[in-house]
């Protein structure tokens, strides 16, 4: 818990200006989500605990053709990165 704490407060809460007390629990909840299905832990071999680790792309053409977006989170602090489809 106390990790949970300290990577909210780094990532999140130092900041952002909150404006009362509806908008942090709104951004507490936005960044559970994040925590749990997009940002990546190196215990779990850079997967996130509620999404699975994806396949590697080892063909040289694909990864040549990646398109990357990126789409913010609260505050714009936070951004995930996904394959557009």
């Amino acid at each position: 818990m106390e990790r949970w704490v300290q990577s909210c407060r780094r990532e999140l809460l130092d900041r952002c200006l909150l404006r009362n007390e509806h908008h942090l629990r709104h951004a507490l909840r936005e960044y559970e989500r994040f925590y749990n299905q997009h940002r990546p832990h190196q215990a779990l071999a850079q997967a996130a605990p509620l999404r699975a680790v994806p396949n590697l792309i080892s063909d040289p053409e694909r990864i040549a053709d990646l398109n990357i977006r990126r789409r913010d989170r609260p505050g714009g602090g936070l951004h995930e990165y996904s394959h557009a489809a």
